[in-house]
């Protein structure tokens, strides 16, 4: 019985040998210069890799992540846009830390307080279209918050809208990488100020009007190869944050660090991160958008047939090691009864990897099938009795 415990243990041990081994071929060691760290892919939510990810820490104007997300959402919705005129509050205007400065009743438009919070990570400008959108900072905070559950962010308190330290306000990197993803998936508009090294606002104050300049926070845009943004911060409390922004061949990356020593270090660990994150993973995508798979017959229409194009792109994550690939299975309805509208949905493709489904697209009609109707079968058996 003796030999038998030991023959079950010995084969444990080398069973979870085994596992380690392959879990480092597949992701080899990484060490990140903070106190807080993560990779994420966007579009499917996927953890590249993680370090201390849901500690709780001071994020600094990495804040300003969901202060544009709330911005960018009230311009898609039409409750705001880019030509309103804001006139600045004395509130938004004594705002600390980063700004444009802005003066008391000086008025600019959303566009140019849009860029000077992307761009420059202005405080003041922060301020004053949280009080554009929600009538006050407070109730902006609360939206704020309510955005920040919905998105499942489970570590964050928001107490303001710049990001300044406060009692109580604190994220997580992984929920930085929820919002931050959040964003660009819904609002890739935001890369063109992310992007923007320099630019210009004018101060129009009654001393008549200035030139104010602008420049990127973000030093990625100027040093790592296929950056797009996303968001800096740093406070004595926070130290040095960064929420960082790539893509390449396909591929695009989140990469968080909240706590890192100096200013200089966070970049580059974001760089290592970005760097370890194309070179050990890709992007294994389904059939394109718009893509003619297939066609399905109709009834009592004045076609028989239609066809039907992809839907949504789907795609996964995986090793770079991995020699797999997607599988796929087109299911098409039996019949569709006319009349028939262009996007209705005719069948889906269901994408599988290494037998795990990891995703859906519905496949739509191509066109408008009318029913058909006595002249047309007047019409059709003229056709077929000439013939």
């Amino acid at each position: 019985m003796r030999k038998i415990n030991v023959f079950i243990i010995a084969a444990l041990v080398c069973s979870v040998l085994l596992n380690c081994i392959a879990f480092a071929e597949v992701a080899p060691k990484l060490t990140v210069d903070a106190k807080s760290a993560v990779i994420m892919e966007p579009k499917t939510g996927k953890i590249l890799f993680e370090q201390n990810p849901d500690e709780r820490l001071a994020l600094a104007s990495v804040t300003k992540v969901m202060t544009i997300l709330l911005i960018y959402e009230a311009l898609s919705d039409g409750r705001i846009s880019p030509d309103d005129i804001v006139t600045v509050s004395e509130h938004a205007a004594g705002m600390g830390g980063s700004q444009v400065y802005l003066e008391v009743n000086e008025q600019q438009t959303v566009n140019d307080l849009v860029k000077s919070v992307v761009i420059a990570s202005a405080n003041d400008a922060s301020v004053a279209m949280a009080e554009k959108i929600a009538g006050s900072e407070e109730s902006f905070v609360d939206l704020m918050n309510r955005k920040a559950g919905e998105l499942g962010m489970k570590n964050t308190s928001f107490k303001n809208a710049c990001g300044l330290d406060t009692d109580g306000h604190f994220s997580s990197a992984r929920d930085v990488a929820l919002m931050s993803a959040e964003l660009i998936n819904k609002h890739p508009e935001v890369f063109e100020y992310t992007t923007t090294w320099q630019d210009t606002i004018v101060h129009k104050t009654a001393r008549g009007e200035q030139e104010f300049g602008l420049t990127n926070t973000n030093k990625l845009v100027k040093w790592y190869n296929g950056a797009t943004g996303l968001k800096t911060g740093s406070t004595s409390q926070a130290l040095y944050c960064l929420s960082g922004t790539a893509e390449r061949d396909g591929l695009k990356l989140i990469a968080v660090v909240l706590g890192s020593p100096n200013p200089n270090v966070r970049f580059q660990e974001v760089m290592k991160m970005f760097d370890y994150g194309y070179a050990n993973f890709k992007m294994a995508k389904g059939t394109p958008v718009g893509t003619v798979v297939g066609d399905v017959p109709i009834y009592k229409g004045v076609k028989e047939k239609v066809e039907l194009t992809v839907k949504d792109e789907v795609g996964t994550v995986v090793s770079k090691k991995s020699q797999s690939g997607l599988e796929q299975e087109i299911v098409i309805n039996a019949g569709l009864s006319a009349p028939v509208f262009k996007g209705d949905k005719g069948g889906e493709i269901i994408y599988k990897f290494e037998g795990n489904e990891i995703g859906r697209s519905d496949l739509l009609v191509l066109e408008d099938v009318r029913r058909i109707e006595m002249p047309d079968i007047m019409h059709k058996l003229q056709k077929l009795w000439f013939k």
